[in-house]
């Protein structure tokens, strides 16, 4: 059997595919999920590694959790209420755990249907577009549950309370236009353009200096917690870490000379 995670590499760019379209890319297994993490670690170790592009094979980007294993009490949902609740913590609620952490920045392709945690999935990454077919959903109160894997955190964040919340308790999905006008995303393409604009936009970090869009993803992440004082003094330490570095030393030597850099990732 394919891994659930399709990795192809281009230069600076991987290109991740859920890839279980028979099963709408939902998450049924604990192995699903340690391939977030074991992709989000290698990663980080590869600084080569500039900007990944996460999308969907076949018509879904990700259906969330497999409603027959909900209803058959199976995989994650087998067992006690106890052996549950470390299910959850062991297997799906390690991906936003491990995507957050990761600092190579990520855009969520969004081919189709993204539901419940595919939904959460996406709002873990930095940049989303998607495909005028796309349709958005945080359902889980329609299942009698409740976002189990970062929703409750991630939307109000994505899109502000007001809407999270209306999202949230309605279940009630949304198109690709209404996601627009949320701020969800910020593209809707039609789907046959999908995967080159977003190749766009990752060549477009790619061209920059690793460590300055690693380091500059992490405070944006710091960001949606932290005061500004305590922000600005970890900017003044990243800074000072980017003003040493030889990539800056290209960068600043480039625009003086009116050419284009040489970034060695150094």
């Amino acid at each position: 059997m394919e891994p659930f995670l399709k990795i192809e590499r281009d230069g600076p760019v991987a290109t991740v595919t859920l890839n279980r379209p028979e099963e709408r890319n939902a998450i049924t297994e604990t192995a699903h999920s340690e391939a977030f993490v074991a992709f989000c670690h290698d990663a980080t170790r590869d600084l080569s590694l500039r900007a990944v592009i996460l999308t969907g094979a076949g018509k879904a980007f990700c259906a969330g959790g497999n409603v027959k294993n909900m209803r058959d009490k199976v995989g994650l949902f087998a067992g006690s209420p106890f052996e549950q609740r470390n299910s959850y913590r062991t297997s799906v609620q390690m991906i936003g755990k491990a995507l957050i952490e990761l600092e190579v920045p990520v855009i969520a392709a969004i081919n189709g249907p993204a539901i419940g945690l595919g939904l959460d999935i996406a709002c873990m990454c930095d940049i989303r577009i998607a495909a005028d077919t796309a349709v958005m959903a945080e359902s889980y109160v329609k299942l009698g549950i409740i976002p189990g894997g970062g929703g409750a955190w991630l939307l109000p964040r994505a899109i502000g309370m007001a809407r999270a919340s209306q999202m949230t308790l309605t279940g009630d999905a949304i198109d690709a236009a209404k996601a627009l006008e949320y701020g969800l995303v910020s593209e809707v393409l039609p789907g046959d353009r999908l995967l080159a604009r977003a190749r766009e936009i990752a060549d477009g970090i790619a061209a920059n200096p690793g460590h300055a869009t690693r380091m500059a993803k992490r405070l944006l992440r710091e960001g949606q917690h932290m005061q500004l004082p305590q922000l600005l003094e970890m900017a003044a330490a990243y800074q000072a870490l980017s003003h040493h570095t030889e990539d800056h030393h290209e960068a600043i030597g480039a625009f003086l000379d009116k050419r284009a850099p040489d970034f060695k990732g150094r």
